[in-house]
Formats: structure tokens, sequence, C-alpha cells
């Protein structure tokens, strides 16, 4: 991949300044190298760029027929470069100031029914080895905290082993929030730590990888849930550790917990984020009209 000057100092002021993960700055890096591909093709560079090279971009992505959420993100990529270019004097004007973010429909999170949820816990415990606890593990603690897969293998050996009710966790941004912990969670992860613990050198994290000096791949967890699932008797496209923080998120709320006290267990900063878990709200009222209002009878 070939990022010039430019692009290198706006990724690394969202290092910096913003805390963006790896993956963050992944997608921002391969969204301008697209970009800045095309205006070389046209002969031109990021701080000659106007407002119709952007908009024969953009036309190009629609041509090609890449989905809608897909250019909306390419856009909101170009608007911070830019910003970030204009900002530091390197542009005088900015040629994004014209394109409108379009409207996208908030997609329904995909998540669990509760059985399927208690059917992959029974399919986790038979599996033998460490995979199983591993598998064990991690599913308890993701459905217990709603903790992001990141921050489920960023734990150190040493999480959960007092007998404190709360977690603290590090997530998006370095923000730290703290989260309930269950007793079928520490015990779990109890468990997977008396296992690894003979490992050479020592692990350095709750959830190894095959060298135990760094951490499992977030690819390896999804791949040990794909095989949980199968054992389950479930689809392994439909899981995945965000499926889990999603399942998480809605059998509270469909058992009476608020939209506020939700946002700081997910750690989100606005709660706009969080209200994509409205549809919840709005059946679990549904079936409280139905069941307690005098007229609904008939």
């Amino acid at each position: 991949m070939t990022i010039d000057g430019q692009a290198e100092a706006f990724l690394e002021m969202l290092a910096a300044e913003r805390g963006a993960a790896a993956n963050t700055l992944a997608a921002y890096a391969a969204d301008l190298e697209d970009f800045l591909s095309f205006l070389r093709a046209r002969g031109v560079q990021a701080s000659g760029a106007a407002a119709g090279d952007v908009s024969a971009y953009l036309r190009g992505l629609y041509e090609t027929g890449l989905s809608a959420r897909t250019q909306a993100r390419r856009l909101s990529s170009l608007r911070q470069f830019f910003l970030f270019l204009l900002r530091e004097g390197r542009r005088a004007d900015n040629p994004m100031a014209e394109f409108v973010t379009p409207r996208l429909p908030k997609a329904l999170p995909k998540y669990l029914s509760e059985s399927e949820v208690n059917a992959l816990f029974a399919a986790a415990r038979a599996l033998p080895g460490l995979p199983g606890l591993k598998a064990v593990a991690g599913l308890e603690i993701l459905y217990a905290t709603g903790l992001r897969v990141s921050e489920l293998l960023a734990l150190p050996a040493a999480a959960l082993t007092t007998d404190a009710q709360m977690l603290l966790v590090k997530g998006k941004g370095g923000k730290e929030r703290m989260v309930p912990l269950s007793d079928p969670a520490k015990l779990a992860a109890a468990s997977l730590r008396a296992a690894v613990a003979e490992m050479k050198p020592a692990p350095r994290y709750l959830f190894p990888g095959r060298d135990p000096r760094e951490a499992m791949t977030r690819q390896g967890f999804a791949l040990l849930l794909k095989q949980v699932a199968l054992q389950a008797g479930l689809d392994p496209a439909r899981l995945s550790p965000h499926v889990l923080r999603h399942s998480f998120a809605s059998h509270l709320l469909a058992h009476g917990a608020d939209l506020r006290s939700l946002q700081k267990l997910l750690g989100h900063a606005d709660i706009a984020t969080t209200e994509i878990y409205t549809h919840v709200l709005a059946a679990r009222l549904q079936k409280l009209v139905q069941e307690l209002h005098p007229l609904a009878g008939g």
C-alpha cells in the first residue's frame, strides 16, 4: 500500500490524538489509498484536488456497484482527511464542503435468541482440551459483559482473579469503563488460567495465542466460535464476537434494562449508537401494553 506524506500525517494524527485502533487506521488507510490512486491516475495530488475530482471519484464508486454503506464510509474518510489538511494549513480550501453524507437506514443488530445462546454454552462445554476452555471462558465473559472482542483478547493473565464484582476495561480511544462480572465468568476464567499456567514462557494474556507471549488473534477466536456454532447446530455465519455483544445488549433490554445503563456497559460515547437496540424496547413496550392495558383484552 502506497500512502503519501499527507495521508501518513493524517493517520498519525488519528493514532496520537484520537487513539484510533489498528483496525480503524487500516480502514482509513485503505480508503485514502483508493482515493489517492484515483487522483494519481488523473495527475492530481491531494493538496490540489478540486470538488470536481471528488465528484468524479464518488461517481466511480457508485458505478462500480459499491454498497451505499461503503460509499458513505469513503465519503466520511475523505471529509475528515480534507478537514485535517485545511486545519494544518496544507490547503486553503475544503473540496468536500459541498458534499452531503447520505442518510443510511439503520441496520438492525444481528443477535441470537436466549435458547441459542444456551445451546452455544452447552456445545462449548463439550469441546475437549484448551479450545473448549477458551470457548467457555470467551462465551461466559462476552455474554456477561458485552465486551468487544479486542477488549476480551487484551485481558491480562491476572484478569478476574480477585473477588471484585466489577472489571475495569480500557476500550476505544483508551477510555476506561467498569463492567459487572458474573460468577460463571470468573469460574471459567479461573479454569482457563489454570490450564495455560504450565505454558512456557508464562502467558501475558488470559487468552494466549500459539506464542504464549502474544494474545490470541481475533481471527483465531472467531474460528473457535464457528466451531462451537457447528457443534450447537447453528449456522456459523450467524455467530461472531460482535453478535454476542449484540445478544448481550438485546437480552438485557428485553429483561428491563434502560438505554442509559446499556450505553455505559457497552462503552458507547453517544447514546445514539445505543439506540440501534430500540427495536427490542419497542417489542417489549408492545407486549407490556397487550398484557396490562385495560382494553387490551378487547
